[in-house]
Order: C-alpha cells, then structure tokens, then sequence
C-alpha cells in the first residue's frame, strides 16, 4: 500500500535539519554514530539529535515534537496517523525480550492484585505484559533504571526489566519469572518487535526514502567498522563495562536493523493487529511503511 501524503506537505530541502531521537543505550548510538557524525550520505540532509530514554522519546513523539524518532512498536500503535515506520534503525530479533523479575520464585499466574513495575507506559514491555495477562491491571510506572531496586526493595512485587538490566538482574538478587520475548515467540513464531524508527509523513517521499537509506548505511557502515562508534558509544554509557555494552548491542542491532524485510514486517503488523484486538492501541488504518 502506497502512502499518500496531503497535498500540503513539502520534503525536507537539502542542507535541512531534522530533528533526530534515539537514546543513549549503546545499540541506539551504533546505529546513529555514522549518521549524525557525516560519515553516511543521507540525501543532503543534517540531523539535531536528541538523547532520551525510550519513554520520554514515546511521549516527544506522541506530542509530535520529533520529525524522527526511535519508539517503542507499543506507540508506534498510537501515533500512525502522522508518523509511518521506517525499514531500517529498529530492534527487532529472537532472544531479546522484556524479561520479568522478582526477589523469589513466583508464578506469574498468581501476580493478579500485586504491584508490578513497568519502564513507561507506551514501552513494548508493557503492551507484552499487557498481551501475556490483561488480569494484571495493579502497575506502577517506573525509568527502567529504577526498576530493579524497586523489585530488590519490596516496593513492587515483580518488575519487567529491558536494556542492559538483562545482563544485571542476578547481581541485584532478582530471579527471571518469565521471558516476555520468548513467551511471544512460542506463541506466534516471530521475532519480538521492540522499537522502531518512526518518521513524519509530512516530511514526503523523497526525505523518508532517503532517511530510511541513510539510516540502513548507518548500521552498515558500523558493523564495517565498529572502532569508530566505539567513542559515541561510550560517552553515552560511562557507567557500563565494555562487555555489557558489547553484550547490549550483540543482543539489539542484528540484520533486521539494517531492513526489516518481509519477516520483520509481519511480525510488526502482528504486534499491532493483536494489541488493536485487545483494545490497547487503535485500529491501525494508515499505511505503515513508505514506498
């Protein structure tokens, strides 16, 4: 399905500067270093990038403050009707979900009526926890880097935890209860979608097939030569060893951030089909993908 733009919308003209969210996890700055560094060509377009944490880059986007930005595929649902999804940038893959945690074992069938920590509120995490059992209705809103001492202290009975805390969650004393990823994956056979790229329509055809090339050389070029992000990156994320951020963008970045392809793509629109079905994003009518 083509996209249709109305007839007001004017592409972006070389020597432009978009506005560009991403946050400052280490698969987000590989993917970006080469972009918003020149080192891509990108249709004469420049960036003003801004780093934030994946909710406050749902809300940024949900208020339409971004021509560009990286979003959960939860708040993708919400805001079709200005942005579309770009092919390439996203995390989207097989082992890499929202992990479910808590200070003892616990069946997650019996967490009805407790606390339960989420990273935001438009976060994928939340929509799977959503998805897994709308019986679990008691939730608490938290930075995802909060997440784990909330569990450890009591304040919340289990948490869902995402990014690098995947790496760490032991080490804080917390047991994995349940794998959302994995749970997703046993239930459709596809990989879980994450977060994507979206991208204003207004912005026309030519400004988001060219940022959706760009975008891909991006991730090309940083897998080519990884030295070179490896700075970005790391002023990004003091407080991480290089193994964890190593182990970070291992798990994230794959060959579906280079192009979604036709697998990637049916396992978005079957996020979306299934969340809309349950009443948790509205029914999707607007083309998602630029041609």
């Amino acid at each position: 399905m083509s996209v249709v733009l109305p007839f007001n919308c004017q592409p972006k003209t070389e020597n432009s500067k978009l506005s560009l969210g991403f946050s400052p996890c280490p698969n987000d700055t590989f993917i970006f270093d080469a972009l918003v560094h020149g080192r891509v060509p990108c249709g004469g377009l420049g960036f003003s990038e801004r780093l934030e944490d994946v909710e406050t880059l749902n809300r940024l986007a949900l208020s339409g403050l971004l021509d560009v930005s990286k979003v959960s595929y939860h708040l993708l649902g919400h805001i079709l009707k200005d942005y579309l999804l770009l092919r390439s940038g996203g995390a989207l893959g097989r082992g890499c979900g929202p992990l479910l945690v808590a200070r003892e074992a616990l069946d997650p069938a019996r967490l009805a009526g407790r606390k339960i920590a989420l990273p935001g509120r438009y976060t994928t995490a939340a929509l799977l926890l959503r998805l897994f059992d709308p019986s679990l209705t008691d939730l608490v809103y938290l930075p995802f880097h909060k997440i784990m001492a909330a569990v450890a202290d009591g304040s919340v009975a289990a948490g869902v935890i995402i990014h690098e805390s995947r790496f760490t969650f032991a080490s804080h004393g917390l047991l994995q209860m349940l794998d959302l990823g994995q749970w997703w994956e046993q239930q459709t056979g596809h990989p879980i979608p994450l977060g994507g790229i979206a991208a204003r329509r207004n912005l026309g055809r030519g400004t988001l097939l060219a940022l959706e090339r760009g975008i891909a050389l991006s991730v090309a070029h940083a897998f080519d030569q990884p030295a070179e992000a490896r700075p970005y990156i790391r002023a990004h994320s003091q407080e991480m060893s290089d193994a964890v951020c190593d182990a970070h963008i291992g798990l994230y970045v794959n060959g579906f951030s280079r192009d979604l392809g036709v697998e990637g793509e049916a396992a978005v629109r079957l996020l979306l089909d299934r969340a809309a079905a349950a009443g948790i994003i509205p029914q999707p009518c607007e083309p998602l993908l630029v041609v």
